[in-house]
């Protein structure tokens, strides 16, 4: 479905380097998500090029700021808050095996087909239907996680809320943002500091083009968990969204 020699030109214009064998298994996920897609709303980008740009190269970006495997210890414990269709969990689980992947959504229709593509595709990960304030007052949950990322969920503060308190200390916070993200982080300073955090560095990516688009940013904020966070965070559903931090 996808054209696979200008997925791996693409990302390898973003400095990700592609192999046949994983540009396949992209192009099953791409087959699968259209397909899936017309029984459900997954997604509104349904072109191949847009798919190969928007989720799969986008996705990709989040790679560097991956810690290098684990030598001794385990797995890298990996959760992806939001995760919606599998974007970017799954897409970076297909190029780093040794993540330990858990996909949380609060959408059980959203975890019906990861469920099918995970199988289809020979992922392992664990689904987990909930909403990221409530996996992250769950004992299992709270501060268990080497890495947390989210794409395209909330306002930083609030996505800050949701997702730090999930990450152990020691561990990190990946946020996807656009072209102000920078301006995000600065305005959701206070919130990071209260939950536990600290802004390290802010990645930035250029996107290729799609058709007549323009390139556009990507930038993947660390957040690293230097202390644990409060009790009383995260606070409730209306209460996040009533006072954000």
């Amino acid at each position: 479905m996808i054209d696979r020699q200008r997925l791996i030109h693409m990302a390898s214009v973003c400095g990700i380097t592609l192999n046949g064998e994983q540009a396949a298994l992209f192009d099953r996920y791409a087959v699968l998500l259209r397909e899936w897609n017309e029984k459900m709303n997954l997604t509104a980008i349904t072109s191949p090029e847009e798919i190969e740009v928007k989720h799969f190269v986008d996705s990709l970006t989040v790679l560097d700021a991956l810690p290098p495997p684990k030598e001794r210890g385990g797995p890298l414990r990996f959760i992806d808050v939001g995760t919606g269709a599998g974007f970017p969990g799954v897409v970076l689980k297909l190029m780093r095996p040794d993540l330990e992947l858990t996909l949380l959504d609060s959408l059980n229709k959203r975890l019906v087909f990861l469920k099918a593509l995970c199988a289809d595709l020979g992922v392992e990960a664990v689904l987990v239907h909930a909403r990221a304030e409530e996996a992250g007052r769950q004992k299992e949950r709270r501060e268990s996680y080497d890495i947390a990322t989210a794409r395209a969920v909330a306002a930083l503060p609030t996505l800050c809320e949701y997702c730090l308190p999930l990450v152990r200390t020691g561990g990190r916070f990946l946020a996807m943002k656009g072209p102000d993200g920078d301006r995000e982080a600065r305005e959701a300073e206070t919130a990071i500091i209260r939950l536990g955090g600290r802004l390290s560095a802010v990645d930035e990516h250029l996107l290729p083009g799609t058709g007549t688009e323009a390139p556009s940013s990507r930038k993947i904020l660390r957040i690293d968990k230097i202390s644990s966070t409060p009790d009383s965070f995260p606070r409730q559903t209306a209460k996040i969204a009533r006072q954000p931090l």
